[in-house]
């Protein structure tokens, strides 16, 4: 992958596959390789629903870990 995709959904994919294969050992590491900001990169997913976790080491959609009402 030379660039990472601007479409939020291929873009989560992406980065969780590259996260979760273990190509990158950190988000702050895949963001350089990609000439990226980890703090960009959280805001553009956040505004598409998505949000990083740091323990799970990749993106979720915002709420997904809330307990039911």
């Amino acid at each position: 992958m030379d660039y990472l995709p601007h479409d939020p959904a291929i873009l989560v994919s992406s980065v969780n596959m590259l996260l979760r294969d273990e190509e990158f050992d950190t988000l702050e590491e895949l963001c350089y390789n990609f000439n990226e900001t980890p703090e960009h990169l959280k805001s553009y997913l956040h505004q598409a629903g998505f949000v990083y976790s740091d323990s799970q080491r990749q993106f979720r959609p915002i709420g997904f870990d809330s307990a039911p009402g």
